[in-house]
């Protein structure tokens, strides 16, 4: 693969997203949406109504950082699936649903080299969101509880960077579906499903470790009761459906 090449196309998705008030609005609404529903529930938490306090549990119900950085840490993990999924659905299914995918074919850039542009612009954007959440969420908190974090808070705080730069990566099977599927829908309905599958496996404590979707966030709350083996594993997962992405965009074709 020409670097120059991939550079080109890497620059010409870059300045597609730019454009995209799709990925615009997606990245506003998770950064907004995780920090404000850290902000609130803290303070609800600090009510001190006991009814409240046990619906939201012992960490949150006990306020303070520790409170902040598990609610953020939850909504992030569901959220986070949800809106990165969004983006590569777009990003990959809008060729086909907009017919701009024919273009594609007449273009001297092979459509492998297109696709990872893709995922490369991709992973850029998710970075530069995940830590736009996590801004938010340090200034969510401070401006509630009304202190700075200190250093187990800074350390919350970067697992909560990780925790939505993997759930961005755990996405990339929605890129597949999206070409396979030819089209949104498909890519959303596996992201909904992938989303589906993971509460279940959490809640009925099934081994949710080794099932990777589930293992960054039961990392990033409890870092203690995930290996470093189900950590690669949940790094192994995106990695397998990104070249099984590339593999569609080098036989794709128009008539089938």
């Amino acid at each position: 693969m020409n670097p120059r090449t991939l550079a080109t196309a890497v620059a010409v998705e870059a300045r597609k997203a730019a454009a995209s008030r799709v990925l615009t609005s997606t990245a506003i609404l998770l950064t907004l949406g995780v920090g404000a529903l850290a902000a609130a529930t803290t303070a609800a938490a600090r009510s001190g109504n006991p009814q409240l306090a046990a619906k939201l549990g012992p960490i949150v119900a006990a306020g303070g950082w520790p409170g902040v950085l598990d609610t953020a840490t939850q909504v992030t993990a569901a959220a986070a699936l949800l809106a990165f999924g969004v983006a590569l659905s777009w990003m990959f299914g809008r060729e086909f649903t907009d017919g701009t995918i024919t273009g594609l074919f007449a273009i001297p850039i092979p459509r492998t080299t297109l696709a990872l542009a893709k995922l490369v612009v991709f992973l850029l954007w998710a970075a530069a969101v995940a830590a736009a959440v996590t801004v938010a969420v340090a200034a969510a908190g401070t401006a509630t509880l009304g202190q700075v974090p200190g250093a187990d808070d800074w350390a919350g705080l970067a697992r909560l960077f990780a925790l939505a730069l993997m759930t961005a990566t755990l996405a990339i099977p929605a890129a597949w579906a999206a070409t396979v599927g030819r089209g949104l829908l498909p890519a959303i309905a596996v992201v909904v499903g992938l989303m589906a599958v993971t509460q279940i496996v959490v809640v009925a404590g099934a081994g949710g470790g080794w099932f990777p979707p589930a293992a960054p966030a039961l990392w990033a709350l409890l870092p203690d009761t995930v290996t470093a083996g189900q950590l690669l594993l949940a790094a192994i997962f995106p990695t397998v459906f990104g070249l099984l992405t590339l593999r569609c965009w080098h036989r794709l074709q128009l008539d089938r």
